[in-house]
């Protein structure tokens, strides 16, 4: 594959994830934080949705054509640790990398400081690269979940996917997506919802 190939593929797979990604909503403020506050789960069923459609993926290239996969061993304390910062920021700025360009485009216009805020972030880890690779490469032995397992990665993935899909499907027959995304599309419920999601007799919806 040539550098103008990989260019024109990236820039291809680049357009469909961001119109996917603003047709679900996901970019949008409201949706990020209820998720974060775990009364919106439309990101969490997003994300779900990705990684069996990736998982079944792999599991095709891998089992059936035979593609080398190089896979990331778990560490349990860069992961703990990752996600706690990564969590938190999301919580505070209602945004997450990918989404900040989405807000932009959108026109959200907090989201140029989250932007900015990531590129000083992967400066800072630049720098620090070796310190903080070095520190975790202690901790302990790194292990795949095929190796946790000791089966095929092909039969580790599939297995996954199917009990994240069944997953999938029971949160959405508790929480069904059109009762969280709001009156405006953009995942901010009326302020005299019920835990069901559902306006209060009587009641009438922000326009």
């Amino acid at each position: 594959m040539t550098v103008l190939t990989g260019i024109l593929i990236g820039l291809a797979t680049g357009i469909v994830f961001g119109f996917v990604l603003e047709k679900s909503r996901v970019f949008e403020p409201g949706i990020i934080v209820g998720q974060m506050q775990l009364r919106s789960f439309i990101m969490l069923k997003v994300f779900l949705a990705a990684v069996i459609t990736g998982l079944l993926a792999l599991a095709v290239m891998h089992g059936a054509f035979g593609v080398k996969l190089s896979l990331k061993p778990l560490v349990w304390q860069a992961d703990i640790i990752g996600g706690l910062v990564l969590g938190a920021g999301i919580a505070l700025a209602g945004a997450c990398p990918g989404t900040s360009l989405a807000q932009i485009g959108a026109g959200y216009r907090d989201a140029w400081f989250v932007v900015l805020g990531g590129i000083a972030g992967a400066v800072f880890y630049g720098y620090f690269d070796a310190s903080i690779t070095a520190y975790f490469a202690e901790k302990g032995a790194k292990v795949t979940f095929a190796e946790l397992a000791g089966y095929p990665f092909w039969m580790v993935s599939t297995g996954l996917a199917v009990v994240l899909a069944g997953a999938l499907v029971v949160l959405e027959r508790m929480v069904p997506w059109r009762h969280e995304v709001g009156a405006n599309v953009d995942g901010v419920l009326p302020a005299d919802a019920t835990p069901d999601h559902e306006p209060t007799p009587g009641a009438t919806r922000r326009a």
